[in-house]
């Protein structure tokens, strides 16, 4: 039987476990154990830089998709801001708040499948203004596009592509009927081929199990992601999955353990839901694997305090861009 210090010595050298390898560990260790261990991996393959990202939700509400988690779906009553394209006085007030704290990257969220190839160019124009007034890395999160529209967004200046794959092949049907996980996997390959990276990860606690939660992580970096975001879901009134029961914060922190070993070299985000966690589980986290994170506020929930979250990254070991 594989132990965790064999699969730690492996992942030490950049091999990721196997689904199966690491689910099996979640039976057989303490939390402790495995956080420790991935935390030897996270040093090891990413080192004690954390990677900060702030989003602003640049089109709010009306999505025709079904996704049960979400409150921007217009098959759900959830009582959101619904507006069409962010005004381009708040866009720069928020991206010179981000980049006067040295927020490292800084990305664009529509709601929707997909922005439409006519209103692309309005976002692209967005974007060069962003690009003229700041050196922040841009991104953006914009649905279900294709080669085309993600070229346009490259030659504006977005390097990194956003597209979640929510939640492992295997559960992501019980979720949304809308559209697929192939869905999602075609708009990332073609992100990578246009030039971008790419970010994709998705949400726990949903439902799904430990190895459907390794699945996700190990799907995404096949995919090519390079940060993986660990959302943990946030029961929304209104929505399918309103009294859908809470994992534990032990859960959180064993999950985010099991997967650095799955993927020992990408970008493990933490996301929305961080903020229903304790500080002694968040630290626990940040010493357990973890070593990027989104912060400010989030889509349609309350975020982090960007200073306090700074001064617990130090306390807990990290270097953080321009502080």
């Amino acid at each position: 039987m594989t132990t965790l210090e064999d699969i730690t010595a492996r992942a030490l050298r950049g091999i990721p476990a196997t689904v199966e390898e690491a689910a099996a560990l979640n039976d057989r260790y303490t939390t402790d154990e495995l956080c420790d261990a991935a935390d030897n991996v996270r040093t090891a393959r990413t080192g004690n830089d954390i990677d900060t990202c702030s989003i602003v939700n640049a089109r709010s509400g009306r999505c025709p998709e079904d996704c049960k988690w979400c409150a921007q779906s217009a098959h759900h009553k959830t009582g959101i801001d619904e507006y069409d394209i962010i005004p381009e006085k708040e866009l720069l007030e928020s991206l010179k708040s981000n980049t006067d704290r040295g927020v490292r990257r800084f990305s664009l969220v529509t709601s929707g499948r997909r922005v439409s190839s006519a209103q692309i160019d309005r976002f692209c124009n967005l974007y060069r203004l962003a690009r003229s007034k700041s050196s922040i890395n841009l991104c953006a999160s914009m649905g279900l596009l294709g080669k085309e529209e993600l070229q346009k967004l490259r030659d504006a200046g977005v390097k990194r592509y956003h597209c979640n794959l929510e939640t492992s092949s295997s559960y992501f049907p019980n979720l949304c009927t809308t559209h697929t996980h192939a869905d999602k996997l075609r708009t990332i390959a073609a992100a990578i081929e246009v030039g971008m990276e790419v970010c994709s990860g998705g949400i726990i606690g949903m439902g799904e199990s430990m190895t459907q939660r390794l699945e996700l992580a190990q799907e995404a970096r096949q995919a090519g992601a390079v940060s993986i975001p660990i959302n943990i879901l946030q029961p929304i009134k209104g929505t399918p999955l309103e009294n859908q029961q809470l994992i534990s914060e032990d859960e959180v922190a064993r999950t985010v353990a099991l997967m650095r070993f799955v993927a020992p070299d990408c970008t493990l985000r933490f996301a929305g839901g961080r903020a229903r966690l304790s500080k002694a589980t968040t630290e626990r986290i940040l010493r357990g694997g973890m070593n990027g994170a989104l912060v400010g506020d989030m889509l349609t929930t309350i975020g982090n305090n960007i200073d306090q979250d700074y001064k617990m990254f130090k306390d807990n070991g990290f270097t953080v861009a321009g502080q």
